[in-house]
């Protein structure tokens, strides 16, 4: 993996890059589509190519479970099993085992945890997340890590981060003995913890730095904080990382976190909202949310926005879409999805274009005040 940094904004730490694997190249900023089972939800690879998607996410944990690495490997890897052949990134489960609190028993040799669908036993270990990874063959894998919730005491974040740069050092160590297994090269991504504890986030920053990973993730800001410590922790975090290195921030988030991020240094976001709310009937444009099952448009034969170049804004009315939701056809939310991920793609995309105009906080304030 390549990362070249092109341009950097003369009144933020906006900035602008590209990332290449054997995949292809990656235009930073960039928001990526989740598509946690090898899937984005209500998405084609037809719709991913249309909305010009150029990375997508998968989920180690959800992955291993089904399909299950055994029919993985026979498939080739995930590229080849879902027959798509841009970037894909893999989480490494540590957010699952935070949702799945209940279902797990964090040690420092790893989690035992039991499947949230058969309550089979597993042991995620982070030399077993970086096997696993391996077997899907993702372009990029994030390292096993723990991710501290919130509220937490500053003992209990310290030990999260100590345990966190343990795990990280083990997986690099891994990582170097084990081999590609379809032919294409892979990378590997710490992940920094430390809650909202500025000196916790300092002391992960630099400790994942001097192991020398080819980019950073920030984890733990998607679990409950208020939203104001998400680009405070940004803002934080990228003062400690590498400059010639991606950063990404895990999980986050609404279009205003997005572009917030932007101005902290954030080259990289992933996140189920635009999906999820698109099913659920809201969608984004560049003037605001439209609750589009709602009925101020019952009778708006207009397109969902305008100027979107979306497949659904160039054959759809806001009527029809709210037609269809309130109809219960599955098409709605598909509709809507389409929408919301060239809408999300299309956003970090105008970003970089401001980057390199230097006037990307007059952009991020078009957009926001709407939002």
């Amino acid at each position: 993996m390549k990362f070249k940094l092109e341009h950097t904004s003369k009144t933020s730490k906006a900035r602008a890059g590209t990332l290449t694997t054997d995949h292809g190249e990656i235009q930073t900023p960039v928001f990526m589509p989740v598509g946690t089972l090898g899937n984005v939800k209500a998405m084609t690879n037809r719709d991913l190519e249309e909305s010009d998607a150029n990375i997508i996410l998968g989920n180690t944990y959800h992955l291993n479970l089904r399909p299950g690495m055994p029919l993985m490997e026979k498939a080739g890897g995930l590229h080849q099993f879902m027959n798509y052949h841009k970037n894909i990134l893999t989480d490494s489960g540590g957010f699952q085992v935070f949702s799945l609190a209940a279902l797990a028993k964090i040690t420092d040799e790893g989690v035992k945890l039991r499947s949230h669908l058969d309550g089979s036993k597993w042991f995620f270990t982070p030399e077993f997340v970086i096997d696993v990874q391996r077997q899907i063959g993702s372009d990029i894998m994030m390292v096993l890590d723990e991710c501290a919730p919130y509220p937490c005491t500053e003992e209990y974040a310290k030990k999260a981060v100590e345990r966190t740069t343990k795990w990280a050092k083990r997986s690099m160590e891994h990582f170097k003995k084990t081999k590609p297994l379809y032919g294409h090269d892979q990378t590997m991504f710490a992940i920094v913890q430390g809650s909202t504890y500025k000196n916790l986030r300092e002391q992960s920053c630099k400790e994942l730095v001097e192991l020398d990973f080819e980019g950073y993730a920030i984890g733990g800001v998607s679990v409950g904080e208020p939203p104001e410590h998400i680009p405070e922790i940004s803002d934080l975090c990228t003062n400690f990382l590498p400059e010639n290195k991606p950063r990404y921030l895990m999980g986050v988030g609404t279009p205003k976190d997005i572009l917030n991020c932007i101005s902290a240094g954030i080259d990289m976001f992933d996140c189920v909202m635009p999906t999820r709310n698109a099913r659920n009937g809201t969608v984004f444009t560049r003037k605001g949310k439209i609750i589009i099952k709602g009925a101020k448009v019952k009778e708006d034969f207009e397109p969902i926005d305008k100027e979107c170049g979306c497949y659904t804004c160039r054959n759809h009315s806001r009527a029809y879409v709210r037609h269809l939701f309130n109809a219960g056809e599955k098409l709605s939310g598909q509709l809507a999805t389409i929408h919301n991920i060239y809408f999300y793609l299309w956003l970090t995309k105008e970003a970089r274009k401001a980057i390199f105009n230097n006037r990307f906080e007059e952009f991020k304030e078009e957009i926001l005040q709407y939002y």
